[in-house]
C-alpha cells in the first residue's frame, strides 16, 4: 500500500508540473482527488487492510493527499499570478488620456421656437392640430378659394404627386379639415412641414415649416386679430414690441395684411438686422374669406373669423439672429450646441 501511494504521489507531481493551464490543473485535481480519483479509490480499499495496519495506512493516505493538494494550490497561485500580470500588461490604461464623455443632445432651434409659439397660443386658449403632409388638391387649393387657373397651382411652385394629390404648400388644409368637422367655435394653430418648389439658398428651401392659426366664432373683428397678434409679438419678442399692419392680398382672406414688428435688436431705431427701417416682417394674416367658410359648411352670415400664417424658420432666424437658413439643416454640431 505504501508503494502504491508513493507511485500515485509521483504521478500526480509529474502531471501537475506538466500542466500549463488552469483547466489542465483542474483535470489533475479531479483525476487524483475527485470522487472517482485514484487516491479516493485507495481510501475505499481501506476495508481490506488489517485493523492493526489501518492507522499507519490512513496516515500515509492523508500525507499523500496533503502533499498533492499543497502542490496543486501552489501551482494554481503561480498560474493565476502569471495570467494576472499578462492581463495587466495587455489592458494597461493610459491615465493621461481625456475621459470619455457622453454627448447629450438637446432641442433643435426650430423646436425651441415652435414650443415657444405653441406655449403662447395655448395660453390664449388655442389648441394645436396636425394634419397630413401629402394632401388633396381640393384641401390645399380649391377649399382655400384658389381656383384651377391660379398661379399658386403652377407646377413651378408646387410638388404634384398626381393631378389630385400634392405635397402641401401650407398648413391651411388642416384649418379646412377642422372647419369641416363643424365643431364651433374654433381656436387653433396648425404647425407642420410644408413644401415649395424653391431653390436652396440663404432664405429659401424646398421643405420648411409653417404655423397657421385660425379663429372662427360669432362677431369676430379685425380688431380681435390685431389684438391677438400684438400680444403674440410682445410675448415672443419682448414687452416693448409694437406691430404694424400693411394691406396685402391673400386669396383665402379678405381683408388681408402683412404684419411687421419693431426691430427687437435696435428697438425701432434702425440697424443692420432691420435694414435701417426699424421694422421686421414676420407674418401674413386676414379675415377668413366668406367663400372659404361657405365651402367648409359654415354660414358666413352667422360666423366669421381670422387666420394668420407664420414661417417657423423665419421666427428662429430672427429670434436667434441666424443669417443663413441652411445652417438649421446642415447638422453641424458646432452650430447647434449654441442653443
Amino acid at each position: 500500500m505504501k508503494e502504491k501511494l508513493s507511485v500515485i504521489k509521483e504521478e500526480a507531481i509529474r502531471q501537475i508540473q506538466g500542466a500549463d493551464t488552469l483547466e489542465k490543473l483542474n483535470e489533475v485535481r479531479v483525476a487524483f482527488l475527485g470522487k472517482k480519483g485514484e487516491l479516493t479509490a485507495v481510501l475505499k480499499g481501506m476495508k481490506d487492510v488489517s485493523p492493526e495496519d489501518r492507522p499507519m495506512v490512513g496516515q500515509l493516505v492523508n500525507e499523500t493527499r496533503e502533499a498533492i493538494e499543497s502542490l496543486l494550490d501552489e501551482t494554481k497561485d503561480k498560474m493565476e499570478k502569471v495570467a494576472r500580470e499578462a492581463r495587466l500588461r495587455e489592458e494597461v490604461i493610459d491615465v493621461t488620456l481625456p475621459a470619455k464623455k457622453n454627448d447629450v443632445g438637446h432641442r433643435h432651434p426650430n423646436t425651441i421656437a415652435l414650443e415657444e409659439v405653441e406655449r403662447i397660443f395655448v395660453g390664449m386658449g388655442y389648441e394645436v392640430v396636425e394634419g397630413p403632409e401629402v394632401e388633396y388638391d381640393y384641401y390645399n387649393f380649391e377649399a382655400l378659394n384658389i381656383p384651377a387657373n391660379h398661379p399658386a397651382k403652377d407646377e413651378q411652385d408646387t410638388f404634384y404627386v398626381n393631378s389630385n394629390i400634392v405635397l402641401r404648400t401650407q398648413t391651411s388644409p388642416v384649418q379646412v379639415r377642422t372647419m369641416e368637422q363643424g365643431h364651433l367655435p374654433i381656436r387653433m394653430i396648425a404647425p407642420g412641414r410644408v413644401f415649395r418648389s424653391d431653390e436652396v439658398d440663404a432664405t429659401h428651401s424646398p421643405s420648411f415649416h409653417q404655423i397657421e392659426g385660425l379663429v372662427i366664432d360669432k362677431n369676430i373683428t379685425f380688431a380681435d386679430l390685431k389684438g391677438t397678434l400684438a400680444q403674440f409679438a410682445k410675448e415672443l419678442f419682448g414687452e416693448e414690441t409694437k406691430v404694424k399692419f400693411r394691406p396685402h392680398h391673400f386669396q383665402f382672406t379678405e381683408p388681408s395684411a402683412e404684419v411687421d414688428v419693431t426691430c427687437f435688436k435696435c428697438g425701432g431705431k434702425g440697424c443692420r438686422m432691420c435694414k435701417g427701417s426699424g421694422w421686421i416682417e414676420i407674418l401674413g394674416c386676414g379675415m377668413v374669406h366668406p367663400n372659404v367658410l361657405r365651402m367648409s359648411g359654415i354660414d358666413p352670415d352667422e360666423y366669421n373669423g381670422f387666420a394668420f400664417g407664420i414661417g417657423l424658420e423665419r421666427i428662429a432666424l430672427l429670434k436667434y439672429e441666424i443669417d443663413d437658413m441652411r445652417l438649421l439643416y446642415e447638422n453641424d454640431v458646432r452650430f447647434l450646441k449654441q442653443f
